[in-house]
């Protein structure tokens, strides 16, 4: 995400506490939100793609994503 984006995010946010957001304001505040959290979770993925845990007794262990018990 652009730096840009990152600025019209907040200004976005600063009006809609002010004075409120227009429908069309309310729907490019909605894409840039989802832009960016689907930035931030690649990113995420990312780092947890390369993170190991080490056990008391030396060995190193990946990450693994939990599955999804029906919850």
């Amino acid at each position: 995400m652009t730096e840009e984006r990152m600025k019209r995010i907040g200004e976005l946010a600063r009006k809609s506490k002010s004075v409120g957001l227009t429908e069309e304001e309310k729907a490019e505040q909605a894409s840039l939100r989802a832009e960016y959290i689907a930035d931030f979770r690649k990113n995420f993925i990312g780092i947890m793609d390369n993170t190991y845990i080490q056990t008391p007794d030396g060995q190193k262990k990946k990450v693994a994503r939990k599955t999804d018990s029906g919850k």
